[in-house]
């Protein structure tokens, strides 16, 4: 059989085509599904601190958020001590495989740094992976009905009329209530007694007792005993008023700016943990805080829902560690 010639008009068609053919981009492929991390085992959500409370509630709840996105049990583990430290090395030295995590706060990483020996024994950033910011406590100023003070303003002239008269209390030496004290005298120039307690219920009892006379305490601590008359909030130390009590001024609006200082708490794994890993537990965390009950729950034990991205989580605990050791050194606190 034999092959007709081709007609010179077709040839050149062709040949003019041949270029574009293989310029022309190879179809794309499909793209590959990413493999997605999971747990080779139960994640223990460490916390420092006694079971029980507004931040033992916390990591419950966001536990068994992650544990569904997860498909993995996330139990939960106190481990109190040494003003978290105990709980926070524990993780810092732990397994770095995304199955140990913990839930931090500003006392672990944020002033342990300035206030323990060798900073409690682990470097809040170089030892730690931020997840995300999940939450605060905010600190209100709360004086007894029969001091005569109903604002920031008369307060402060009070304190200013009777140097080294008015005393406040705090949870102890060291914690978020004696530095947001200690950030208030340094703001105000006031001269305070402090009077530390070793931990929340003693404290409020002598203060409703009659025996200590204002103190900056967390919402959590004495909101019934304000919304019962019992003491007499002023303002909260916080950038933000307090979903709780919504008609109290901040600090800054009562004329004393400069005194925010909110316990924040937080979930963070060990450095070494693989992205892959870190970015799964990132990404069940941030859904687990979108979800409408975990943020009604958070706000009903008396919290300030407060979602850090790891960017931003990183940054702010830059800043925050570097503020509260210029506090720290300024007043001369040293841990009991």
């Amino acid at each position: 059989m034999s092959l007709r010639p081709m007609s010179p008009r077709l040839a050149r068609r062709r040949a003019l085509a041949l270029p574009a053919l293989l310029l022309a981009p190879a179809p794309a492929r499909p793209a590959l599904a990413q493999p997605t991390w999971s747990p080779a085992r139960p994640v223990t959500l460490v916390v420092p601190y006694p079971a029980g409370g507004p931040t033992d509630v916390l990591a419950r709840l966001v536990a068994a958020e992650m544990a569904k996105d997860l498909n993995a049990p996330v139990i939960v583990e106190n481990i109190a001590g040494g003003a978290g430290a105990i709980g926070t090395r524990r993780v810092a030295t732990g397994a770095a495989d995304g199955t140990s995590i913990m839930l931090a706060s500003n006392q672990t990483h944020a002033t342990n740094i300035s206030l323990l020996p060798d900073g409690g024994g682990y470097d809040p950033v170089r030892d730690f992976a931020p997840i995300a910011g999940l939450a605060d406590l905010q600190h209100i100023l709360v004086v007894r009905p029969d001091v005569p003070a109903e604002t920031v303003a008369q307060l402060l002239a009070l304190a200013r009329a009777q140097p080294g008269k008015l005393t406040c209390a705090s949870t102890g030496q060291g914690s978020a209530s004696h530095l947001t004290l200690e950030l208030f005298r340094a703001k105000t120039g006031v001269d305070m007694v402090h009077v530390p307690y070793r931990g929340s219920s003693p404290m409020l009892n002598d203060l409703l007792g009659g025996h200590v006379q204002l103190s900056f305490a967390t919402a959590p601590t004495v909101l019934t005993q304000v919304q019962s008359g019992k003491l007499r909030a002023l303002a909260v130390a916080s950038p933000n008023r307090s979903p709780h009590l919504p008609a109290l001024p901040t600090l800054a609006e009562a004329g004393v700016p400069g005194v925010e200082a909110d316990a924040w708490f937080g979930l963070f794994a060990p450095a070494a943990v693989p992205a892959p890993a870190l970015a799964r537990l990132r990404e069940v965390t941030l859904a687990a805080m979108a979800r409408e009950p975990v943020r009604v729950r958070t706000t009903e034990v008396g919290m300030t829902v407060n979602v850090r991205p790891a960017d931003a989580m990183a940054a702010f605990l830059r800043e925050d560690i570097a503020r509260w050791a210029e506090v720290i050194r300024t007043a001369n606190v040293k841990p009991e």
